[in-house]
Formats: structure tokens, sequence, C-alpha cells
């Protein structure tokens, strides 16, 4: 009786933490969706839901003059699938060359990966900006998606490695009596078989470009240039802008692509996101 009682207290505690992290992720997203729709452009709306809600914002975002919008959609969307398409195919390959190759430097290279993911890539900013500088890809879309590409091979390789240890190496010998060489069975039996967390890496470098700010402010400098996220801080950066409720409008429209990635992959997701990095 006391076991039952006491399973039924944990339950009602782990169902209170999952309500009251609900309403603390729901609630800003609820007053975002809301502020967006309401007339005027003044964050401080005096009630959450308006009277006269207006989808005007979101058409100014594509159709004023005034608004690069669109622009910066369209950079952000470029280098949003290059990094994830780009992180894919080097990520796989590294994360291969690890779990199945033996060579000189392989524990360190590991160790190396690991430590890496304890610096965020802004430590290196001067010099990565130098770099661009000196190869002329500073305020550059491409110098941009080249950091992000480097940035996320430590993690992610750590990641995808972990993952590929658990494909049995069976697979990859009885391929090999069959005449399959190494880049045969890459392409026919570890790829297909690790499609979970090959989505879980495509999802995560596709979000990264829409959400990051710092990256942007630092190598972009053309407003023609910006992504999302850097453009979207200037609607609301100038003493006397009130853009509050376009930027509302701006914000929400940024999960669209990052919902549809997640609806085309989610049959992966749970699978990569439970196996990565179980086994060393």
């Amino acid at each position: 009786m006391k076991q039952k009682t006491k399973s039924k207290i944990e339950v009602t505690f782990i169902y209170l933490f999952f309500l009251l992290m609900f309403i603390v992720i729901a609630y800003p997203l609820l007053w975002t969706v809301m502020m967006s729709i309401n007339p005027g452009s003044n964050m401080l709306v005096t009630q959450l839901f308006p009277k006269n809600p207006t989808l005007e914002h979101y058409k100014w975002l594509f159709t004023s003059p005034n608004s690069d919008y669109l622009t910066w959609y369209k950079n952000s969307l470029g280098v949003a699938i290059a990094n994830s398409l780009g992180s894919i195919v080097l990520t796989s390959l590294i994360a291969y060359a690890f779990s199945r190759f033996k060579f000189v430097g392989r524990k360190y290279g590991l160790y190396m990966f690991l430590l890496l993911q304890m610096f965020p890539v802004l430590m290196g900013m001067v010099a990565l900006y130098i770099l661009l500088t000196t190869i002329g890809l500073n305020d550059s879309l491409v110098g941009l998606t080249l950091i992000y590409l480097g940035g996320q091979i430590p993690f992610n390789a750590w990641l995808v490695k972990g993952y590929l240890d658990t494909i049995p190496k069976e697979l990859d010998e009885a391929a090999k009596i069959d005449g399959a060489g190494h880049l045969r069975i890459f392409w026919t039996i570890i790829l297909p078989l690790a499609k979970p967390i090959l989505a879980v890496v495509a999802l995560f470098n596709f979000m990264a470009p829409f959400m990051d700010f710092l990256l942007p402010k630092i190598v972009l400098t053309s407003p023609e240039k910006y992504t999302l996220a850097l453009g979207l801080y200037n609607f609301i950066n100038d003493q006397f802008s009130t853009n509050f409720t376009q930027f509302a409008a701006g914000s929400i429209l940024i999960a669209v692509p990052i919902a549809l990635v997640f609806l085309l992959l989610q049959k992966y997701l749970i699978g990569g996101l439970t196996a990565g990095a179980t086994k060393g």
C-alpha cells in the first residue's frame, strides 16, 4: 500500500514538473504570437488576446519596401541547407574513419574532439575573422557557412561515431568477402543504417543558422547578406525603433522551415537521439 502511494506521489510530481515546463515554454510563445497579430507596433500591449487581430504585420514583412525580410529568409535558408547537407557528408566520413579504422593518433583524435566540445567557436573568432579576411570570404555567406561546418565537427563526429560503433562490424566483413571496398561499404551498408543519427545531425545543423546571432553579427556587415536573426535584430536596434510587432511576426515565421524539416525527419529522430553516443 505504501509503495503504491509513493508511486502515485512520484507520478504526480512528474506531471506537475512537465506542466510547469510547458507553461514556461508556451507562455512566451503565446505572447509572441498574440503580439504579432496585435494592431500597432508597440511591445507594451495591454492584453494577451487582442480585440482586433490582424495579419498586416506578416504582409508588411514581404511587401514593404522598408523590409528586407525575404532576402534575409533566403540567406538563412541557403546557409541552413548548405550547413545541414555539408555536415552530413563531413560528419559521416569522419565518424566512419574513427569507427572502422585503426590508425596512429586515433585515440588522441577522439580525445581532441571531446576537448573541443568544451569551447565555443566564439573563442576563436578573432583568428577566424582574420582567416576569412585573408582568403576574401569576410562579409560572405560562404565564409559563414564554412565556420558553421568547421564548428560542428567535434560534437557531431563524436555523436555519429558512437552510433556507428553499434552497427556490427560483421556486416563490413561479409561485404569485403563479396569484394566490396571501403567506399561501397560506407555507401551501401553504413549510410542506410545510420539514417537516424544523420537525421539528428541534419536537423540540428539546419536549425543553427536560424537561431544564431553572434557569428553572423561578427562575419556579416552588408544588410543584403544578413541572416534572419541579425536582420530582425535591426528592427528594434535603433533608439527610436518601435517595430516590435513586425519583429514578433518575423520571429514566428522562423519556425516554419524548421517544423517542416522536423516533420520530414521525425521517423528517424527518436532512434537517433536515443542511440547516438551510447558506445565509445
